[in-house]
């Protein structure tokens, strides 16, 4: 009697493990892994002077190098502000004014405009340097776009400068936006300490 009381009780038992298992399986709710990226150490923001053959001068950080692009015309030449560690890229366009400062407007509209079209928005932030005669627009574009960083930088008068951030691999804001914000900054450095050369030298007082 004992024994098959003993049994019963196993038996019970295990139907209702099965039971329960069968309730936990229903009931579990899975969710896919977060994905992970690469931890980013960055280094010490330090700058030294970028000082061209060209009109103007400028901050560029320490772990970034300078190429000299061709030159399109005795007016317009291109640069590259590589940041290999990154694999990224400032382009910058040098433009001399001749009574055409509104085309070389409207373009960086544009481009910046293009670019939205794979993005999630447009934020536009005004450059204002009085003393270095220095006036322009930040374009920070989000989303997956080719180029999340673009500005343009004149003195209205004779210098226009145009500046985009592209980077060497497929574009992922989740991804690049923690390089981007500290790129961005090495930007705004370049913006901020840059100076036309004629301008400087317009401003001296003429020898009599």
């Amino acid at each position: 009697m004992l024994k098959k009381l003993f049994l019963y009780s196993i038996i019970i038992s295990s139907f209702a493990a099965i039971l329960s298992s069968c309730d936990d399986e229903e009931d579990r709710i899975y969710s896919p892994k977060p994905r992970g990226y690469f931890r980013i150490n960055f280094p010490e923001k330090k700058y030294r002077s970028y000082d061209s053959v060209d009109a103007f001068s400028f901050e560029i950080p320490s772990y970034s190098y300078m190429v000299k692009g061709k030159y399109i015309n005795k007016d317009t030449c291109w640069l590259n502000l590589e940041f290999p560690k990154y694999k990224a890229t400032l382009n910058l366009t040098y433009r001399k004014v001749n009574n055409d400062l509104n085309r070389f407007l409207n373009d960086s509209r544009w481009y910046a405009i293009e670019h939205q079209k794979k993005a999630t928005g447009l934020d536009e932030s005004p450059i204002i340097r009085d003393s270095a005669k220095i006036f322009g627009l930040v374009y920070d574009i989000a989303g997956n776009t080719a180029s999340s960083v673009q500005f343009y930088i004149t003195d209205s008068t004779k210098n226009f400068m145009r500046g985009s951030l592209y980077f060497k691999c497929f574009p992922n804001v989740d991804s690049l936006k923690i390089v981007i914000d500290f790129l961005r900054k090495d930007i705004l450095q370049l913006v901020k300490t840059c100076k036309w050369k004629e301008s400087e030298l317009s401003d001296l007082p003429k020898k009599k």
